[in-house]
């Protein structure tokens, strides 16, 4: 496998023993270096992707390279082997094993690929055609969903340490994250105590066998082992929640990482017209869309209805990933935007009022089952709908819309 720059691999030893290993899988070009020097060869060299061997590394110096990776204009990844204590953010754990170079050539080939995609991100972003159209600076955290499965004593703790950074969908049974893993974006799934070897392998197989879950972040918590040599991101991690939580978050994060970028993308391609947060489209580009949909339906005699969905605005979070789910999964036929409130507008085509009530409320039901931080804390937006009347015009429709928050607020 080669790349186009080289792979610095990081050790305290003047031979580690995986270079062999890398030479015969064919990785190249590799440039070895001590940890006094990784911090200044990651500037030097340019590389492509960070291996750091772990053992005899000082904290000062682990903490040096992992700021140098970060902040590099394009994701670097940086890979931890055989790491004990607490890890800085942005580097994923690899645990050494005998299938360990096919591991870790599928590690790389997926965090690859993301670096590759950001890439070609930045450069689509300097182009005249996507001015309108930006790359968030937030952390991809902010947008990440983790899938949680468990039925033990661990499964609240688990919960609390995850929600601290990212949105999480608990699944008390396989068939239940099945059916979340179908109708939402996830970007991690954590697999906690409750669930017997036979099902955890049967699920991994699954996982491994659909090409869309391949690079997800997979985490196992139970004390018996699994193998899923065809999943990327997968690890074996136990110990106390907070532990697991830190292991699982750089893996999590490169995937939430790449569906930013993939957002991005479709922004670029449908000409600033659509936010790369969301996948909804802008307020000017809902305006004028909003405003043909009204003038088109009252020339036809169509049905027309409008839905708000309103957010805690405390919790930006939530509203984004709220957001994020509405773009998902409402019908093609239909568009929407987000406000700057935080509040998700949607426009429902040959719709009446009694069915828009209907989607709204099968869209805020898969919205519950996601919580943010402390047990409860859960996405729970307030709904109103509106449906058009022979007179109105967008201004009047958007109007109405609003009495009906008014008069459900008072």
């Amino acid at each position: 496998m080669s790349q186009q720059g080289p792979l610095l691999l990081v050790s305290a030893a003047a031979r580690p023993a995986l270079t062999a290993a890398l030479d015969a899988a064919k990785l190249f070009p590799i440039v070895e270096v001590g940890w006094r020097e990784a911090a200044h060869a990651v500037e030097r060299m340019q590389p492509v992707a960070v291996l750091a061997v772990m053992a005899g590394a000082a904290a000062a110096d682990v903490a040096m390279l992992a700021r140098h990776t970060a902040s590099r204009d394009v994701y670097l990844p940086l890979v931890a082997l055989n790491a004990e204590g607490v890890l800085p953010d942005n580097a994923m754990a690899f645990a050494q094993s005998g299938e360990t170079i096919d591991r870790l050539l599928g590690r790389l080939r997926a965090a690859l690929r993301v670096r590759t995609l950001h890439a070609t991100v930045l450069r689509r972003l300097g182009e005249k055609k996507a001015a309108e159209t930006s790359l968030p600076d937030t952390d991809p955290l902010d947008d990440a969903t983790v899938l949680l499965l468990g039925r033990g004593a661990s499964y609240p703790a688990l919960s609390v340490a995850l929600g601290e950074r990212m949105a999480v969908v608990g699944a008390l049974s396989i068939e239940a994250a099945a059916k979340h893993l179908s109708s939402r974006d996830i970007d991690g799934v954590v697999l906690g105590e409750g669930f017997s070897p036979r099902v955890v392998d049967a699920f991994l197989t699954v996982l491994s066998e659909d090409t869309r879950f391949r690079n997800l972040a997979v985490v196992l918590t139970s004390p018996h082992d699994a193998h899923a040599p065809e999943l990327a991101n997968f690890e074996i991690v136990h110990g106390e929640p907070a532990r697991i939580a830190a292991h699982a978050l750089p893996l999590i994060r490169q995937h939430a990482l790449e569906a930013r970028l993939n957002r991005t993308l479709r922004a670029i391609d449908a000409g600033g017209l659509l936010d790369p947060q969301t996948g909804l489209l802008t307020k000017p580009a809902f305006a004028r869309d909003f405003a043909a949909a009204v003038t088109h339906a009252q020339a036809q005699g169509g049905l027309l209805a409008l839905a708000r969905f309103g957010f805690d605005p405390d919790h930006p979070r939530a509203q984004f990933d709220g957001a994020r789910i509405i773009s998902r999964l409402m019908r093609r036929m239909d568009f929407g935007t987000h406000e700057d409130n935080g509040s998700v507008i949607v426009v429902f085509a040959d719709t009446d009022l009694r069915s828009a009530q209907a989607i709204t409320r099968r869209l805020s039901a898969v919205m519950r089952h996601t919580s943010h931080g402390r047990r409860g804390a859960r996405i729970d937006p307030s709904i109103s709908v509106a449906a058009l009347r022979p007179g109105d015009t967008a201004r009047s429709l958007l109007a109405r819309l609003y009495d009906e928050i008014n008069r459900a607020a008072s």
